[in-house]
């Protein structure tokens, strides 16, 4: 199925499925608000981030990080001429605050992280001017300081009470005096170690599988899989998984260097940032490097929404490396201001004098 999806999104032209941003933008608020709903689920966990139909349980913000990607492409490419005014960076956090906000409701911290993430690497790449960023970077170190010593006040409203235990066992250890809160942690860093160099799986081949470690690891197929990993094939199995993320991340960073227009280019560095940020805070989630969070490692973690997100991910830069730069039809053209790099082919032909 994941490679029916990506040959399928590879050859459809990414010009043509960005016509469609704003309609997948509101579906996937709509479906990431819909867990909150009857059809909503917390899958056994203390936070509601699933729909269920019948058999089939699905986290739609898996779905919705690819949308947003897409979303802020399309709507970089279309305000392409207004990157000097303040007015883009407003419509650009407001666009990602929302499902970033819904997200943060369920609650997901770390998924609304990702969104974030993803919109200040697209900010960066998009040539939004220097003049509206520098202020807002001045203004934002301190109210970032802030809100660090606010989220760890017992009395604070933006986290849930067990995600304050999580943050402030992770900052103060010592105050986890019976290791209840860094229990899964501890013990994901127990079946790394116990892993050593070549990893379980070598010295017995899997047949002493039942008294591995890491069964002892809360979600060790999903969340904590990257404990398996270390457990069964050591620190050479774990760097050469390390590799072959870099190997992809990199991949998508020269696919967007080298995209022959600007919507390529940002789709293709929205899709880096996702895989960036989530295999570098899964990781160090299983190796307590961060506080304790539920957030996916592509390609390996067991679940259908992540695998299908990942695979549209790595259909879209297949898209974009394969897909020929095009000028927008029946709008304005952007080569005689930026030279031979056309905006896209989206449709600009409405009004956008905001």
């Amino acid at each position: 199925m994941g490679l029916v999806i990506v040959a399928a999104l590879s050859v459809i032209d990414y010009h043509f499925i960005c016509k469609f941003a704003a309609i997948y933008y509101v579906f996937g608020v709509l479906l990431t608000a819909a867990t909150h709903s009857p059809i909503g689920t917390n899958n056994d966990t203390d936070a509601r981030r699933w729909i269920k139909v019948g058999s089939i349980t699905f986290q739609p913000t898996e779905l919705m990080k690819i949308v947003l990607i897409l979303s802020l492409a399309a709507l970089f490419a279309k305000l392409r001429h207004r990157m000097e005014k303040v007015s883009t960076l407003v419509i650009v956090v407001a666009v990602t605050g929302i499902p970033a906000l819904v997200i943060m409701s369920q609650p997901d911290l770390s998924s609304s992280l990702v969104t974030v993430f993803i919109m200040l690497v697209l900010i960066f790449v998009s040539g939004l001017s220097y003049k509206i960023l520098a202020p807002v970077i001045v203004m934002g170190i301190p109210l970032g300081v802030v809100l660090f010593w606010y989220i760890q006040q017992p009395y604070n409203v933006l986290l849930k009470h067990y995600q304050y235990k999580r943050i402030m066992a992770w900052l103060h250890p010592e105050t986890d005096v019976k290791g209840t809160i860094n229990y899964q942690q501890n013990r994901s860093i127990r079946a790394i170690a116990s892993g050593g160099l070549y990893g379980k799986f070598l010295q017995d081949g899997g047949t002493k599988g039942a008294s591995r470690a890491y069964h002892s690891v809360g979600v060790n197929e999903s969340d904590f899989i990257w404990s398996v990993i270390g457990e069964e094939f050591g620190f050479l199995g774990c760097c050469l998984i390390l590799l072959v993320f870099a190997f992809i991340i990199f991949k998508c960073f020269l696919v967007a260097k080298n995209s022959q227009d600007y919507l390529g280019k940002l789709i293709a560095a929205g899709v880096a940032a996702m895989f960036m940020f989530q295999v570098f805070t899964n990781i160090s989630v299983v190796t307590l490097m961060f506080p304790n969070t539920g957030l996916p490692l592509p390609f390996i973690s067991n679940g259908l929404s992540s695998m299908l997100s990942s695979m549209i991910a790595i259909g879209l830069i297949m898209n974009v490396s394969i897909q020929p730069g095009k000028t927008s039809k029946g709008g304005f053209s952007m080569r005689n201001i930026y030279g031979n790099d056309p905006v896209s082919s989206i449709d600009l032909d409405m009004d956008l004098e905001l």
